[in-house]
Parts: structure tokens; sequence; C-alpha cells
């Protein structure tokens, strides 16, 4: 006999009994869940000892870079990790990969372009120095504040005594300048005030971020400057090439949103005069970064025996400058200038160059650079920043105020006016060709 079935309504009862305990069986295994998305790391370095752009307390920044960088982390999902450099140490500091990208207020500096990366400019500032006049010196009626570089001369003397931090930009400043003075090169930044406030030097070599602050309580001090023009950007590891675009493309969207300009004036004050990373800006900096690495290349070829110019060499440039700008703009969602604007701005770029190839006067002592090795690695991180910025450059360009910010921008590069104007106008025509 088949034993009768069981009454539907018991079925369904063991059914749900059975339901809910593999339920609760399952209810008591172990979940697995999916790690935790780790946090990237990117170390800064960062001199520790630079109002108003870098400080360092208990393992925090603060200053114009610090809430720069937070904000970058923030964006793009970093943790910050702050490395302290030294400013002698830091080329080789970053050659060593300490640090991925340093801040501090890092001026462009041509012989930096040949172990670096620099982002578009952040800030521009310039040479001030804090002066208590000697006795001896001329009296300000003789040389007027409005003629720095005349009075620079007449200080040039072997009693006068010019502090300036060492190992950066400045001490490189005061060394062009002052051939006779007696320069004390501080490593403590801080301690060069100190030296100035004490007596110990007669003059303090600063710029225009950082000198407002020095000469406050100080007496008798004069300021004589700017007198030189200087660009200030993020200095990348030539390794990282990915995130120096980064960081190029979200400046220039905080230039854009005047965010970057909104620090500038809360951490820089009125010396920070204007936008920076602009396309404009940002194109006539690398520019002027590419042709202050033109002794050098001049040098290296004559030490190679190779000559100034090279018609195969330029012809391989331009193709890839052609394609690099194409690239750029498919990336961007927008269309690239025809090829002849292209090949015009290169062309005007390259014959700039040459002719301060030509120029350049033969020095005994002059440091002897690797051709392959140096210099066209260095000139191809400039080109690839400037061909990614091409796209960019907007429509419209005034002419006449485009050759006026073009010959502010290049005045120290060694170009006569009508080289510049034929730089700014191939700018011009690469937006008015879009």
């Amino acid at each position: 006999m088949h034993p009768s079935p069981l009454p539907k309504a018991r079925r369904l009862r063991l059914l749900a009994s059975t339901v809910l305990v593999l339920l609760a069986a399952c209810a008591t295994q172990p979940q697995t869940l999916p790690p935790p998305r780790e946090t990237r790391v990117l170390r800064v370095g960062t001199s520790s000892d630079y109002p108003p752009f870098s400080t360092l307390r208990d393992g925090q920044a603060f200053g114009f870079d610090a809430e720069l960088m937070e904000s970058y982390a923030s964006d793009r999902g970093y943790r910050l990790e702050w490395v302290r450099f030294r400013w002698p140490e830091l080329v080789t500091d970053l050659v060593a990969h300490r640090f991925e990208v340093a801040t501090s207020g890092i001026t462009l500096r041509p012989e930096r372009s040949l172990t670096g990366r620099y982002t578009v400019p952040v800030a521009r500032n310039g040479a001030l120095l804090l002066l208590r006049r000697p006795a001896w010196a001329p009296s300000p009626e003789s040389a007027p504040p409005e003629e720095p570089l005349a009075l620079l001369r007449a200080l040039d003397r072997p009693e006068f005594r010019v502090a300036v931090n060492r190992g950066g930009h400045l001490e490189r400043v005061a060394r062009a300048h002052f051939h006779n003075a007696r320069i004390h090169a501080i490593p403590d930044n801080a301690a060069v005030r100190e030296a100035l406030a004490t007596g110990q030097a007669d003059a303090a070599l600063t710029n225009t971020f950082e000198g407002p602050r020095w000469a406050e309580g100080l007496s008798g001090i004069e300021r004589v400057g700017p007198f030189t023009r200087d660009v200030v950007a993020l200095y990348v590891a030539p390794s990282r090439a990915d995130l120096a675009a980064d960081l190029d493309t979200w400046l220039l969207q905080q230039e854009e949103s005047g965010a970057l300009e909104r620090l500038r004036a809360r951490h820089l004050g009125p010396s920070a005069t204007g936008p920076t990373a602009t396309p404009v800006d940002a194109l006539l900096a690398a520019t002027a970064e590419r042709l202050a690495l033109m002794p050098r290349v001049a040098t290296a070829k004559r030490h190679e025996g190779q000559p100034i110019e090279v018609p195969a060499q330029e012809a391989r440039v331009l193709e890839a400058a052609r394609k690099e700008v194409h690239e750029a703009a498919a990336a961007l969602g927008i269309p690239a200038p025809p090829d002849a604007a292209i090949t015009t701005f290169f062309q005007a770029q390259m014959d700039a160059a040459k002719q301060l190839q030509l120029r350049a006067p033969t020095t005994a002592d002059a440091p002897v650079h690797s051709l392959d090795g140096e210099l066209r690695p260095a000139l191809a991180r400039i080109s690839s920043r400037i061909s990614a910025l091409v796209p960019r450059v907007p429509r419209g360009l005034d002419r006449e105020a485009t050759r006026r910010k073009a010959r502010e921008e290049l005045a120290s590069t060694g170009l006569e006016g009508e080289e510049i104007d034929r730089l700014a106008d191939a700018l011009v025509e690469l937006g008015a060709a879009r």
C-alpha cells in the first residue's frame, strides 16, 4: 500500500519551515564583503619654511600650497603624505623618488627643467631686496626706487653684505647681480630675516610674497624691486607624467572657476597679480621655459659637433607636435586647430629657439649637458605640455593685447621684440583658426 499523501496545508507548513531553517543557517555564516578601497597616497615635498606658501607643524602643512594640494587630494581621492626637503637637495630628492610632487613656491628655472616636469603656473612673483642702506651707499635721490638695477650695481661692493636662503632660486639671483658683495647663503630661511634684523647683513634678498611679511617690525628698511619676473609652479617627478597632466587639467579648471584666484588672494595677498593657469598664460610660461634651455642646447651641440639647424629633426618635431595636439583635442572632445595653424605656431617656437642658440656665447666654464640624455627629454616634456594647451587656446584673442602680454612674459628670454611678436601672432592664429 502507498502511504497517503500529506494534506496540502501540512506540505506548505513543512516547506515554509525548511526555508526558515535555510535562511537562519545562511544568517549565521560570515559574510564575505569586498575589501574597502585603499586610499592612494600622494607624497608631497615641502621646504616647510616658506610662508605664505608652505609651513609644516606636527606633520600638518599650512599655506597656499598646502590648501591647494589638499583640495586636489580631496577631488582625486588621495591621502597626502608631506615630506620635508632642503632647497639644496630639492632636485636630488625628486630624482631619488622621495616624493612625487614638490611645492613651496618653486620658481621655474632651466636647471630644474632638466630633471623634473613643471605644471602650469600657479602664481607670479619677483625678487625683492630688503635694504638697510649703508652710510656709504648712494642716496635715494641718486638711485630712485623705480631704477632698482642701477641701485643694485651701486651696492655691489666688497663691504656690502647680502643674506639669502641657500640653494634656492634667490641665491642664483643674488649671485647673478652681486659679483663683489659678500653673499651670506643661509640654510634656514627664517634665519635670513634674522640676519637683517640683527645687523649681520645690510640686506636680505626675498620676493614680493615673503618680503612684506619680513619687513614688518623692522625699522629703516627700504624695498628695492621687484627686479625679476618669476613664475611659480608645482614640480613633478618626470616618471609621473600622468600626475603632471592631471594636475594641469585640474589647475586650469580651478583658474576658470575662480577658486585659484580666491586662494591666491587669501594667502598671497595683493602681490599675486592676475590669473596664471589660463591657456595663454600657461603657453607663454612653457615657451619661456623652453627658450631658457637654448643656451645649454647650443653648448651641447658645439661640444658634440652638431649643427644648430637640422631640417630632418625639425620635421620630426613638427609631425610629433601635430599628432600630440590632435590627441589632446580628442581627449578634450573639442576640434583641434587646423594643421597649418599648428605648424605655424611650432615653427615660430623652433625659429625663436634657433635664434637664441645662434646668439648663445661660448663660455669655457659652461656646464655641458647630454643632448639626447638630458636636453631633448626635457624639451619633450615641455613640448608635451604645450601640445596639451594648444587646443584650449580661446577664440577671439586681441592681437595687440596678446603681443603686450608676450613681451612681458618673454622679456628675459633674449628674443627681440619682433621675434616675440611673431610668437604672439602665431598664438592668436591658433584661436582664430578654430
